[in-house]
Formats: C-alpha cells, structure tokens, sequence
C-alpha cells in the first residue's frame, strides 16, 4: 500500500551495517532492531588485540569538521577511529555548541536530513561539528565523494570497534538508528539527543537549548 510505503521510508535506518551487504537498495532495511539484537561488525580496520590486552587507540588528529560556504567543494579526510577515541573527539569541548552526527551513504535519511544540517552549521560558525561515518571501510571513497559534494573538509570520523561500545559512547539511549544526533554545550553536558532525520528547525532549536544551558 502507498501508505505504508510512505511511512517505512520516513523510519530512521538501524545502525545494523552487516544487512546491508546484498542489499540493492541501500538504507531499505526492514525493521529497527533493539540494542540487544544489533550484529557485531567483522570490520578490516578493528582495534588490534596485543598479548597483553587491548593496543591503545591512535589519538586524534583533529576536532571535527568544517563547513564550507555553500557551493564550493570540500576536501574532506575520513579517518578510522574507535569508541575511545570518538569519545575523546565528541567530548574535547572548545566550542559552545557541539553537534555530533552519526550518517552513512547507504542511509536514505541521513542523506535527506545532510543538506539541512549543514546549513544550521553554517549559519552558526561558534559550533563545533563532529561526524561519524557508519560506513565499511571499502565505502570510503563513496564516503568522502557525499562529503566533498556537499562542502565539507576537515575529519569526518569513520566508525571502527565494536557496535556496543560505540552506541554507548555516542549516548546510552541511543537503539543504533540511524541518522542520530547528539547536541552538547560548552561543559559537554547533553542539550538534546534524537534518532531519525531532522529539519533545520530541530537543529536550530537544540543549538538554542545548548546554549542556554551556558550563555
């Protein structure tokens, strides 16, 4: 039915990346899944294991993103980070306002809610923006393509470890939905958390809140 089409594509996506390999239509994923069910990803780039434990995480190299004017072409880098060190990334501070958003190219909402976002950002330079990319590493180039078209440089941060531990650092509420948005003030204190695509008025709302929290 016409109707229920409509409603399923307006569902944020699982954060559940394993099911979209074969997948035709990326994003078309059937159902949310409960943080308990979500697979665990076999990615090429996973923290490497030493005899002794786990290898520390590579520290890193940059805050965020940044968002050129409207038009021109971004030369973004896309690199690998685990939940330690996107924990480090989404609570450096720095900045009044921080918007974290986890995407994906193969993610229909993300892609939809993109444009919107980033015109926020612009409008609002004092804010920090973090992205995470949910994509597989062979993704990186289509990855970087989305990026560079819409105007974004700087580290975009692309997703690597464990699906639990990752969800939990970026909030514990979080199912793995995605997009999803976290919006921190200038303490790092949470001013608003969503899963789903937004418009701008959300994301101007939450950047509002945030610095109410600190003026």
């Amino acid at each position: 039915m016409p109707h229920r089409a409509a409603a399923a594509a307006a569902r944020p996506r699982t954060f559940d990346r394993a099911r979209t390999r074969g997948v035709g239509a990326r994003g078309n994923l059937p159902r949310m899944f409960a943080r308990h069910a979500l697979v665990p990803l076999a990615l090429a780039a996973t923290l490497a294991l030493a005899a002794g434990g786990c290898a520390r995480e590579r520290a890193p190299a940059a805050p965020g993103a940044r968002v050129l004017a409207a038009g021109l072409q971004g030369d973004p880098l896309l690199e690998p980070a685990g939940p330690e060190a996107i924990a480090r990334v989404i609570r450096a501070g720095g900045a009044p306002v921080t918007v974290v958003n986890v995407w994906a190219t193969w993610c229909g909402p993300c892609r939809e809610e993109f444009p919107a976002m980033l015109d926020v950002v612009r409008a609002h330079p004092d804010v920090r923006l973090v992205l995470v990319s949910a994509d597989f590493p062979e993704q990186a180039p289509e990855a970087k393509t989305f990026l560079a078209r819409h105007g974004v440089s700087g580290t975009t941060w692309l997703k690597d470890g464990a699906d639990q531990a990752f969800i939990d650092t970026v909030d514990r509420r979080w199912s793995g939905a995605l997009p999803a948005t976290l919006v921190l003030d200038a303490k790092g204190k949470t001013a608003a958390f969503w899963e789903g695509a937004a418009d701008a008025k959300r994301f101007e709302a939450a950047i509002d809140a945030a610095r109410r929290n600190h003026p």
